[in-house]
């Protein structure tokens, strides 16, 4: 058993980190503060950026000592600023206040703010010049080219947080990144692995968040239930990584032990394994260079005894095809992709439409967009204009459904 004795010896041993969490009141964030509530002394939070919930948000900003608590929505103002009355913590709300958080000096902002609405925030922490932790994935799916020319502009520090990607940056070996042949990402497979197609048709909501290894947000569920999170994942490993899209693969293993693996020229495999549990990589991320302790539970590969690989079956699986295929399109379809996959897991979750329906949705938006004539993004501003059109078309289509 590792005692409270364990904080002490912390390897982030410099003056304490000044740090931001934008979307602290999701998953993510939340493991994000855990694992600095445990080490205090090494972290001071200067803010918190919430979307809606000012309760868990003002409870938050108080139990951190934090400078600043942000809502993104105005209409918990008022109660946020009641939940903070009496304290240090200053409050604000509305995406002028989100901005002006991220533009306030610190050392590292973890960016966990779900979808587009994280697209403007995070790209304003990645022009503040120093770490940035990435669990947004839409920066890079929808943004990839724009934001890592900002990333190389600025000189930020980019450390992803996803598991996958968190592994492929340890086990990727600076010196030999010209030998690297193929990345491999892992996949859990989620709660329709062993599911035939017809089963999946009649498949529930419930069904869909009974992930059997991840802890995660209900949109990250249901897209690790349809593997467009894989897919969504390969595109965000071809923007981290110095690979091309015919150079990264996926392998399901249910076991979510393995989360990534780099061959080289040589035959090596080099592989980072680490129980399923995302404070694993965030820790990484907030004590790199160095690395901290962490509450998670230690393998014993003996008691796993066994670890299992298989192919994917993009018969049943079909969104980590549909996404490369966007990604090798080169024109703004990754964009279209998102925001469609988003209008559709909302309308699933709302049980509005079946699983399958899912990616029929985002096939058809693609389609629909493609039609209309498709360029890629050169600005922000391009990508959130193609993501708002995606969207309506996405709406539209949607209502044929029902």
């Amino acid at each position: 058993m590792i005692t409270a004795t364990a904080y002490a010896k912390s390897p982030v041993s410099q003056a304490p980190r000044r740090v931001s969490i934008l979307g602290s009141t999701g998953s993510v964030g939340c493991s994000t503060l855990d694992l600095i509530g445990r080490d205090p002394s090494h972290f001071d939070v200067v803010a918190l950026t919430g979307n809606s919930n000012a309760e868990l948000l003002a409870q938050q900003a108080v139990a951190h000592d934090a400078d600043l608590a942000v809502l993104a929505d105005p209409a918990g103002l008022e109660d946020l600023k009641s939940s903070l009355s009496g304290t240090s913590v200053e409050a604000a709300a509305g995406q002028d206040a989100l901005i002006e958080a991220v533009t306030r000096p610190t050392d590292w902002t973890m960016a966990a703010i779900v979808g587009s609405a994280g697209l403007r925030p995070t790209l304003e922490a990645v022009r503040q010049g120093k770490s940035v932790a990435l669990a947004n994935k839409e920066c890079l799916v929808s943004a990839g080219d724009i934001f890592m020319e900002e990333v190389a502009k600025s000189g930020t520090r980019l450390l992803p947080v996803d598991s996958e990607h968190s592994a492929g940056f340890q086990a990727i070996d600076p010196n030999a990144s010209d030998a690297i042949e193929k990345i491999t990402l892992t996949a859990s497979g989620g709660p329709f692995r062993t599911w035939t197609q017809e089963q999946m048709k009649i498949a529930t909501r419930d069904d869909a968040l009974n992930h059997p290894t991840w802890s995660m947000g209900d949109k990250l569920t249901i897209d690790s239930a349809t593997l467009m999170n894989k897919g969504l994942e390969l595109i965000e490993a071809y923007y981290l990584f110095p690979v091309e899209p015919e150079q990264l693969n996926i392998v399901i293993h249910p076991q979510s032990i393995v989360h990534c693996l780099v061959e080289y020229s040589d035959g090596s495999v080099l592989a980072q394994l680490s129980s399923p549990d995302m404070r694993t990589p965030i820790a990484y991320s907030l004590a790199w260079p160095e690395r901290m302790w962490a509450p998670t539970e230690r393998l014993d590969l003996a008691k796993i005894g066994s670890l299992d690989f298989e192919a994917p079956d993009y018969d049943r699986f079909p969104a980590p095809l549909m996404a490369v295929q966007a990604l090798k399109a080169d024109n703004g379809s990754t964009t279209v992709l998102n925001a469609a996959n988003e209008i559709a897991v909302d309308a699933f979750l709302k049980r509005r439409i079946g699983l399958p329906s899912i990616n029929a949705l985002v096939a058809e938006t693609m389609e629909a967009v493609a039609r209309d004539g498709l360029s890629k993004p050169k600005s922000l501003e391009d990508v959130l204009a193609l993501d708002a059109l995606s969207r309506t078309l996405a709406r539209t289509l949607l209502q044929d459904m029902i």
